[in-house]
């Protein structure tokens, strides 16, 4: 059984850092898309950033040019550096992959358990 197992969350003050990490446990043949989503409390999942295969990326735009989102292929890990955190990027952070567990076979979605960032002010 495949899963995608983050880590990297915690407790950080306004504009300090951190970097989250994602990796799927289990074997399997590719990594597709990737992406970081995160959910407030009593707020809708929204998309933080994503990344191609071809490592084409995408940025929410409250985000943009504080986070930076990066692979790293030989690791099959997904990784999400936050910088300049603020009390409003506090939300649990889910990672979300489509895989391709065998050769010439459909790929699948796949999410985290999330981790928590608490960005305190």
């Amino acid at each position: 059984q495949v899963q995608l197992v983050e880590s990297g969350g915690g407790l950080v003050r306004a504009g300090g850092s951190l970097r989250l990490s994602c990796t799927p446990s289990g074997r399997i043949f590719s990594i597709n898309r990737m992406a970081w989503y995160r959910q407030a409390p009593e707020k809708k999942r929204e998309m933080v950033a994503s990344i191609s295969s071809e490592s084409s990326t995408n940025y929410a735009d409250s985000v943009k040019g504080r986070f930076t989102i990066s692979r790293d292929k030989a690791k099959n890990t997904l990784y999400l550096q936050m910088n300049s955190l603020k009390p409003e990027d506090t939300a649990i952070y889910y990672c979300y992959g489509r895989l391709t567990l065998q050769p010439d076979g459909p790929d699948f979605q796949y999410w985290g358990e999330g981790t928590q960032v608490t960005v305190s002010s």
